[in-house]
């Protein structure tokens, strides 16, 4: 329970995802915390109990007073948090602070921001507090006749990319672990998932009109564990990355596979490229939606971009121009 009490500016509102990374949020907290006490950070630990619950949580702790979150989960855990930041009316968003301690599977947000995955090195970074003021995507979708509208942290698939992850969090529900476990998915889903008809605009301009095998969009360039699928992203440029996949056979993933991890997608013939401020998709029939990591209903959806909207603690690397 967050209290409205007097909060020390300098405290930390800390939110535990327990189930996150296989178990990695509960079973590693007790290390994470001795950590934070010995670099000085004073906090305070609340754990999520159910989905959307640190979403909750973080509109009590902005409007008790806290000003300083850290996340302790993974993608799914940040944008509930990122999420929670924006539907609090108390203070704008970019005048809290978000940091994340990574304990889950994909942790595709802390690559593109160089925020080491070693727990006493992603705490340096928290103690040193070096902030970063990046975009926001606003999606609005279609979820059992109703339109909804939510915040997005990282990237958004649809069509193959939502239909992984789909099946990945099936397995995971059913108990399935394992680091390889969303690149098998990957894998397996390629030969099952048909294509459907799709038509995406950038800006107005209508720039797809065909089958579509896989589309990403968003703000980093990192999802499903690594795959570099936005290389082009700029977390602060105002725009939204859109990366299209038409059908491909599978021998061109095979040979060209390591392209989708080192930033040369582009260089494959069935992958198109954009950038705007606003995109819309629509598909016959409707294909799902993913947005960091989380289902969320499907297609038509439409995605707008607010500049520079949510401050984040990055890492060295990130500061440095390493954001490769």
């Amino acid at each position: 329970m967050v209290t409205n009490v007097d909060i020390e500016p300098e405290k930390w509102f800390v939110i535990v995802n327990p189930v996150a990374g296989n178990g990695r949020g509960l079973d590693d907290f007790p290390l994470i915390s001795k950590l934070l006490r010995d670099n000085g950070i004073a906090c305070e630990p609340v754990f999520t109990e159910h989905k959307y619950h640190a979403t909750e949580l973080t509109v009590h702790a902005v409007n008790a007073g806290y000003r300083r979150i850290i996340v302790i989960g993974g993608d799914g855990t940040l944008h509930e948090v990122v999420n929670g930041v924006f539907i609090q009316r108390k203070v704008r968003p970019d005048e809290v602070s978000l940091a994340v301690i990574s304990v889950g599977t994909g942790n595709d947000w802390i690559r593109m921001f160089g925020i080491p995955e070693r727990y006493a090195d992603a705490i340096r970074a928290i103690r040193e507090e070096q902030t970063f003021l990046q975009d926001v995507g606003l999606v609005t979708y279609e979820e059992s006749h109703f339109t909804q509208t939510r915040y997005m942290a990282n990237v958004a698939g649809a069509g193959l990319d939502a239909y992984v992850v789909a099946r990945h969090t099936h397995l995971r529900n059913k108990g399935r672990r394992g680091p390889w476990l969303y690149i098998r998915c990957l894998l397996r889903s390629f030969f099952r998932y048909k294509s459907t008809g799709v038509k995406v605009w950038v800006d107005g301009e209508l720039i797809y009109d065909n089958l579509l095998l896989s589309a990403a969009i968003g703000i980093c360039q990192y999802n499903g564990g690594g795959i570099r699928q936005l290389p082009k992203a700029v977390p602060d440029d105002g725009l939204l990355d859109i990366t299209l996949i038409r059908p491909i056979h599978w021998w061109h993933v095979a040979f060209r596979f390591k392209r989708m991890f080192n930033g040369d997608i582009y260089t494959i013939g069935h992958v198109q490229h954009a950038q705007g401020r606003e995109i819309r998709m629509e598909s016959i029939p409707g294909t799902q939606l993913e947005v960091d990591g989380e289902m969320l209903g499907g297609t038509p959806v439409s995605f707008s971009i607010l500049h520079r909207a949510v401050r984040v603690v990055v890492g060295k690397s990130f500061l440095s121009g390493d954001k490769a």
